[in-house]
Parts: C-alpha cells; structure tokens; sequence
C-alpha cells in the first residue's frame, strides 16, 4: 500500500512539470515485458517528430485525449504546437540533452531498483532457508515413524501367518475327524448291513429294505460292492476258499460273499432286464441309469455286452440270409467279381449306417461309450463279415484247381481282392464312426489271414492255368484248319500249317495283362516293401517263364519249317547219270522245296520280328510297372533282371539256331540257282567277232532277285546288332559261295568281262547290308576279275598294292583258258618268288 502511494505521488509530480525525470516502478518489468516498449514511452515527451507520426498514422481512429497512455502504466504531458512548429527551425536534435538526462536519471532509478530487488531476494532466500530447515527436521521425524510403522506391519503379517498356519492345521484335522467321523458312520453302516448278507446261507428275505427298493438301487448296488470287495479281501487275507453253496454262519464272512454273489447276481439281472424293457422302448434315460448302475459290476461288462449281443442284425437269421443274397445272388447262380463288389458295397454301407445309430444311442446310455463300440464293431467283423466271408471266399487246392470252365483259380483271387478291398473300406469307415481302443486294422487283416497264407503259390498256379488254357485254346484253333491234300505238296502244307502257329504279340500282351492284374493284388494284400518284393518277383518270374516258354515254342515250331524245307531239298538231290525224265521232275521238285525253303524263312523272320517286340514288351512293362516295386528292397531288381536275362536266353538260343538255319536256306538256294542257271558259255563265250555281252548273267540276276525277295522280310525283322551280325555272316557265306562256284568255270577276257559285272552286280546287291567287311571282300573280287582280262605279261601288275590277295589270285589265274598255252605256272612261279 506504502508503495502504491509513492507511485502514484510521483506520477502527479510527473505529470505536472514535464522536465521531472521518468519515475519507473518495478511493476513495469513484470508479465510481457517489451524494452522497444519501454524505451519508446521515455522519448516521446522529447521527439516532437516521432510524436507527430504517431499522431499522423493514428488518424481514423478513436479521437484521443490530451494525455496519451503509456504501455507501462505511465502517463506523459503532450508538446503543444508552437513548440514542435519552432523545433522545425532548430537543430536536427534539439532535446538531446534532455534525453541524456533522462537517461541518466533512468540509470539511477534502475539501479535503486536492483538493489530493491536484491533485498527482497536475500530476505526470500534466508526465509527459505528456515523453511527448508524445519522441513529437512519434519522429514526426519517422518522417516523414523514409518520405519516403526512398517516394524509394527511385518510383526503383523508374521502373527497373522502364524495365526493362518495354526487355522489350517486346525481344518485340516477337523476335516480328517470328520471324514474319519464319515468313514465310521459308513463303517458301521456296512458292518450292519454285512451282518444282514451273513446271518444264513441263501437267505435273502431278511435284508434292509435299501436291498429291495427300486427306486434306491443304484445305493443298493455301491453299497453291494463295497460288502463284496471287503469280504472277500477278508477271506483273501485268511487264505480261505468260499465254498459254494454249503457255506455256513460259523466260517467267517463265507456266507455274506456266497449271499453278496447271489444278491449282485439277481441285482444285475433285474437291471439287466429293466434295460432290456427300456431299450425296447427307447426310454434313453432309463437306460442310461441301469448302464450307470450296471459299470459297477465288473466295469459294466456285462451291461455292454448284453446290449450288444440283443442287437437285430447278431440274431435275426433273416438279416444274415439277405446278406448272403444280395452280394452272392440267388442260391445257384454264377458270382462275378463286378457283382460281388457292387453287393459288398452296398451291405457295407448299410452295416456303417446300422453302427453309426447304434453309435448314437451307445453315446447317450452308457459311461464309457468307446469300450462298447470297440465290442459292437469287434462283433460286426467277427460274426456279420466273417459269416459272409466264409461263404464268400472257399480257399481252393493247389492240387485239385477248379476248372476253367467255372472261373478257375482266376475267380477266387478276384473274389478275394475285392472282398479285401471292400473290407478294408469298411474298416476305414468304421473307424470314422468310432470303435474305440479297438485294432481294427488288425482284425480286419486277421479276417484275411487264412487266405493269405500261401497266397503268391496261388497267383503262381492261377497264371499257369490260364497260361495252359491259353495254350490248349490256341492248339484247338490250329486243329480246326483243315489238312491240306490231293495237289498241295507236304512242303506248302508245312509252311501254312507253320504261318498258323505264328507267336502272337497279342497273346504276349494278353500273359502281360494277367501278371499285371496279379501284381495289382500283390500291392493290395502286401503292406510290407519286403513281403511286396517278394511277392512281385514271383509274379513276375512266372511271366517270364511264360513269354520264354511260349516264344522259345514259337521259334521252335519255325525251326521246324526249316529243317523240313531242308530235308525236302536233300531228298531230291540228284545224281550225273539220270534220265531227262527224271531229271525234270527232279526240278520241279527242288523249286517246290525251294518255295517251301523260302517260306520258311519268311516264316522264321516273322517268328523272330515277333519274338523281338513281345520282349520289348516285357522289357517296357518292367521299367515301367515292376521296378518300383522292386527298388527300396536291396538286391531285388537286379535280381529280376537276371531272372529276366536267364529267361530270353532260351529264346535267343533258338533265334540263334534259327537264323543259322535261314542262312543255309538261303544259301542252298543261292547254289541251286547258280547250278541251274550259269551256263559254260557265260564266262567262255566263242570269239565270233560279235561285240562282248556287257549285261550280268542270268543266273547272276536270279540270285539277286532271290536275294532281294527273300531277304526283304530279314531287313524288317532284325535290328541293331542281330540284323548287322546275320547280313554280314550271309554276305561272307555268299562270298565264299560264288568262290566256290566260280572255280567249276574257265574264263577267256570276254568272259572275264562278263564274270566282272555279275560281280558288280552282286557287290551292289550286298552294299544294302551296310556291312564293310563284305563289301570289302567284293572290292577284292573285283580285282581279281581282272587277271581274265589282261594280256599274260601284265598280271604281274595287278597285285602290287594288295598283296593279301595273290594266294586267291592264283587261283583265279588258274581258270584262264590260256593258263597252259601262255605257260602261266612258270611265269607265276618265278613272278612270286621275284615278289616274294
């Protein structure tokens, strides 16, 4: 208050005479403080100037009064205008003085004001330091009373622990005494009722009326049990066998364990029946509280097993005989797999249905709804399916097989993979449908278990009857061509009879088709890698035993075709000295034998063509079908390629002899076709004057249409090295026949002329063999045709650069018609000793 009445004292001594220095007041320099602010209300008393621009740049607005308000709360004395129109004409800055003035005298009220300020802080600051003094003491007064205060907490929460420890022991004991208290309640309870059951043998009228009131039997029962069990732990402890039906009062507690039996026993049986009357009008809960009564007494067992043995489909024999109808038929008629398997799946499904209610209502009555499926699906296979399965499947003897005619040993192997394969559905649905702890897999397999002993023989002995039909079938197809007679020869009867007992590659392909559906069962009955590679080897062993049987066979059959031709072309050899008649007919014999050779060959090459792709066949099915069966086993694909090799090497035997026996054939025509055919003129023709024959000798040409003809079904039969091996082994044995045959002629240059183009003629037919072993031994014939043309004095000149042929030359040179008038030998003999 003091304060405000200086302050407001020098603001009217200030506002009265205008040269009194600016009073400032600490209040000035509190909130937003601006110095420009502060600084501008000092001068403007003394810058007419600034105060006319103000003055100016404040038009518009509100009209102002004499006195102008300052931003510091101060209040100043306006010029008049006299004295800013004479400041016009004074110096620039006329008030200089005065503001230095008042600036100085600003300084001073500033510093009276710092040290105005500076008292008040050292007043604040020993006040504060008082406080803090009494502060810091409270604080330490504070802190020793919490530290008491949470002394005096934790002796509380150690009485209270101690306290609640002693509580608990305390509920503890009260609650043992009670239940001991119980225990004996229930004890006495017991002995009283213990009494009752062994007061006389088979004396049940004097009970309690608990033991003969239903609507307390569930009590009943417990309390029977618990009798049951401490009697006979009693007798057990005692060593003491309870005697039946004789017990007496004074041998212990024998009676009351003979009475407890035949109580528990009539108990049982009444909720027996009263289940029974509740099933058969689906009153679910009262069947659920027998179920719940009856699981204490033996677990329930006996509840779970009536109920499942009193199920429709266990004992109408009706059911059973509609099975039986609708997957085998009516009684005498044929089966088929596709029928049986259409049944099977139908009655399969209707048993899964059938369980899957009986689940419903098993879910709902008893406790423990797993166990009793587990006994009515356990019951399902073992009386339903196994019923059917045994008229189903009757296991034939490897001994006595069926016959064919009603299906074979094929028929019960079908039957029992699709009786396996429908079971095993079942099975898989079944345990959707829940059975509990139950093996099913199991069981299911042990249905089966019969069967599969001893089931690769089966398979075995089913593809050799079906391998022996087939054989049986074929031959009677064979036998229904009708013999051959009057004008057609045996050599042309052989040859169609042979054509008609070609190798089939769809027979092959049907013994293919057999062993794959056998080995498609080998994959359904054997879960084992071990036991399914064993079982696919035999399988498949006996495959090839078949393609090699029946391919070996077939060659064989075209062997014999050859052999026969050649046994024709030998009758009808003929001797020098017989008769133009006989010699005729003789002919006409060797060109029957001839064609019959030449069908043969054709025959054979087809036999092998076949032969050739039916082991492709078996090959392809191998990589393709068996090998991965046969991998994950050790050893056992390389073995069954070893058994496969083993097996064609019979055929390769016989295709072996075969083709050696077609090249003789080929090459007794060959021989035959020369010696009828070459004339001695061909090679020595008479020196006429006429120009020389530049064509190839007809027997030359008949030997190549021969060899063309005959051999074409060769080119489209063999392959790879076979067909390359037989056309170069042909190809030398005809270059050693015509060598042979060339040594019964003698030739003169014209001759020898003609003799170079039938080789030509032949070396461009054996080109087509793509063999260069025989097209060089041609090359080589060529040359030596040479020795027929040339002047005598010249032959020396031929072999210089292929000595290797001078021993054959020589023999050539030999056959020269001037051999002896030249005197040939001894030129010869010292040309080679010269060379030599």
């Amino acid at each position: 208050m003091k304060e405000s009445r200086d302050k407001s004292d020098r603001l009217s001594k200030s506002s009265s005479v205008s040269s009194l220095p600016l009073i400032l007041d600490i209040d000035d320099f509190k909130g937003e403080f601006s110095f420009d602010a502060l600084f501008g209300n000092l001068v403007n008393e003394l810058l007419p100037s600034f105060q006319e621009e103000e003055t100016d740049s404040s038009e518009g607005h509100s009209n102002l009064s004499g006195n102008d308000s300052l931003q510091n709360g101060h209040m100043r004395v306006p010029s008049d205008a006299a004295k800013f129109a004479q400041g016009l004409s004074d110096p620039l800055f006329p008030e200089v003085d005065k503001i230095l003035s008042l600036f100085k005298d600003s300084c001073k009220e500033l510093v009276d004001l710092q040290k105005q300020i500076d008292g008040r802080l050292y007043n604040l600051k020993k006040e504060v330091s008082v406080q803090d003094s009494k502060h810091r003491k409270t604080l330490v007064e504070l802190e020793k009373g919490v530290d008491g205060l949470f002394g005096s907490f934790a002796r509380l929460d150690s009485r209270i622990s101690s306290v609640g420890q002693t509580a608990a022991k305390i509920g503890d004991h009260l609650q043992s005494a009670d239940a001991q208290r119980e225990t004996a309640s229930q004890t006495i309870e017991l002995i009283k009722y213990l009494m009752e059951f062994n007061s006389s043998p088979g004396d049940l009228m004097e009970l309690s009326p608990l033991f003969s009131d239903d609507s307390r039997v569930a009590e009943a029962a417990k309390i029977a049990q618990k009798l049951r069990a401490f009697a006979e732990e009693d007798i057990g402890r005692q060593g003491i066998s309870v005697p039946s039906g004789n017990a007496t009062a004074s041998r212990g507690l024998e009676v009351a364990v003979a009475n407890l039996q035949d109580y528990c026993n009539e108990l049982e049986n009444r909720l027996l029946s009263r289940f029974d009357a509740a099933s058969q009008r689906r009153e679910l809960s009262t069947m659920a509280e027998c179920a719940k009564i009856l699981s204490q007494f033996n677990r329930g067992s006996s509840a779970m097993q009536h109920y499942v043995a009193t199920r429709p489909m266990f004992i109408d024999v009706e059911v059973m005989n509609a099975d039986t109808r609708l997957v085998l038929g009516d009684e005498g008629s044929q089966a088929s797999p596709s029928n049986v398997a259409r049944g099977l799946s139908s009655l399969y499904k209707e048993i899964t249905d059938t369980v899957r209610k009986e689940a419903a209502t098993i879910m709902a009555v008893f406790p423990s709804p797993n166990e009793v499926m587990s006994i009515l699906v356990q019951r399902v296979l073992e009386q339903r399916v196994t019923a059917l399965l045994d008229k189903l499947l009757v296991k034939p003897s490897l001994v006595n097989l069926p016959p064919m005619e009603e299906g074979g040993l094929l028929l019960y192997l079908r039957m029992l993979a699709v009786a396996y394969e429908k079971t095993q559905e079942l099975a898989r649905d079944l345990r959707a449908v829940g059975c509990g702890d139950l093996d099913i897999e199991g069981l299911t397999e042990s249905l089966f278990s019969s069967h599969k002993d001893g089931y690769p023989e089966h398979e075995q002995a089913s593809l050799k009857q079906l391998y022996q039909a087939k054989m049986a079938e074929l031959r009677a197809e064979n036998q229904q061509i009708p013999e051959s007679g009057g004008t057609i020869g045996r050599s042309k009867s052989a040859a169609v009879a042979s054509s008609h007992q070609q190798i089939s590659v769809t027979v092959v392909t049907e013994f293919v088709r057999w062993n794959e559906e056998a080995i498609a069962r080998c994959t359904l009955f054997s879960s084992q890698p071990a036991t399914l590679a064993a079982n696919v080897k035999a399988v498949f062993t006996s495959l090839l035993d078949q393609v090699s049987q029946y391919i070996t066979e077939g060659l064989e059959r075209a062997r014999d075709g050859l052999t026969e031709a050649a046994a024709l072309r030998e009758r009808f050899v003929l001797g020098t000295s017989v008769s133009r008649r006989v010699a005729a007919a003789a002919a006409s014999a060797a060109e029957a034998a001839a064609a019959a050779g030449e069908s043969s060959f054709r025959s054979f090459m087809v036999a092998v063509q076949r032969c050739g792709s039916s082991v492709a066949i078996v090959q392809q099915y191998f990589s393709n079908s068996i090998s991965r069966l046969l991998l994950p086993v050790d050893g056992a694909h390389a073995a069954s390629c070893e058994e496969m090799a083993t097996a064609m090497s019979s055929a390769e035997g016989a295709a072996y002899k075969g083709l050696q026996q077609c090249i003789e054939t080929v090459m007794a025509e060959v021989e035959r076709l020369l010696s009828a055919e070459q004339k001695v003129t061909d090679y020595r023709s008479p020196e006429d004057g006429f120009a020389p024959d530049h064509r190839p000798t007809n027997a030359c040409t008949r030997v190549v249409a021969y060899l063309s003809r005959v051999l074409e079904s060769a080119f489209t039969a063999l392959e790879g090295l076979n067909k390359q091996a037989f056309l170069t082994e042909l190809g030398s044995r005809l270059h050693k026949g015509l060598l042979n045959h060339w040594q019964k002629f003698t030739f003169n240059p014209s001759g020898g002329l003609r003799l170079k183009r039938d080789i030509t003629e032949y070396g461009e037919f054996v080109r087509s063999f793509n063999a260069p072993s025989v097209d060089e031994k041609f090359e080589l014939l060529g040359i030596m045709a040479n020795v027929f043309i040339v002047a005598p004095e010249s032959l020396s000149t031929l072999f210089e650069g292929t000595p290797s042929i001078r021993k054959d030359a020589q023999r050539f040179i030999e056959l020269r018609d001037d051999y002896k008038s030249a005197k040939l030998a001894a030129r010869l003999s010292s040309l080679w000793t010269s060379s030599s």
